[in-house]
């Protein structure tokens, strides 16, 4: 049996605006190439960067939990109510303090890393977590140029080279909503 200690846990938090299929797909993919003990996906209530989110925070649970009834090792949660925030940094902060995890990986898309020095305490999160970052298509040069890979110089951070994953929450939205 494994220490506590040495359990890889995944963070991969959103809006989830909707969640999706690309959501998964990445949530397996970092299951199997990272070896994750288990993955959580910390639903926020507002995305910082966006104005307001289409589904309420409950469609969005229920939404995400019933994508993921077949994959294992994968956790549902809001928490914001919990630790007063969606800022990432408190997420991390929350993990490390309150649930008594450690080696934390932060996974995103290599799109996020273009405004990551933009998040509060961004240095603070790249101390405390590894960042595993999806390849998206059309940000995979810029995003290895951005400043938080400067920043990390390539320490802490694990470029995952995947297929196109050609769906996204705002493709989503459009259809539906027919504006965005």
């Amino acid at each position: 049996m494994s220490n506590l200690k040495e359990k890889k846990i995944g963070i991969l938090g959103g809006s989830f605006d909707p969640p999706h299929k690309g959501h998964v797909k990445i949530t397996k993919i970092s299951l199997s190439k990272i070896n994750f003990y288990k993955i959580y996906w910390i639903i926020a209530k507002k995305n910082p960067f966006k104005k307001s989110a289409k589904f309420s925070v409950e469609e969005r649970v229920i939404k995400s939990k019933k994508l993921l009834k077949t994959t294992r090792n994968v956790n549902v949660s809001y928490i914001d109510d919990k630790i007063k925030s969606s800022r990432m940094i408190n997420v991390v902060n929350y993990f490390i303090k309150k649930k008594k995890k450690k080696n934390l990986y932060l996974i995103l898309g290599a799109d996020c890393l273009l405004d990551f020095h933009k998040w509060t305490r961004w240095k603070k999160i790249v101390k405390l977590t590894k960042l595993v970052v999806f390849s998206r298509k059309g940000y995979d040069k810029k995003s290895k140029k951005s400043t938080v890979v400067k920043y990390l110089n390539k320490k802490n951070i694990i470029f995952i080279k995947n297929k196109p994953i050609n769906i996204s929450s705002s493709i989503i939205k459009r259809r539906r909503f027919k504006k965005f």
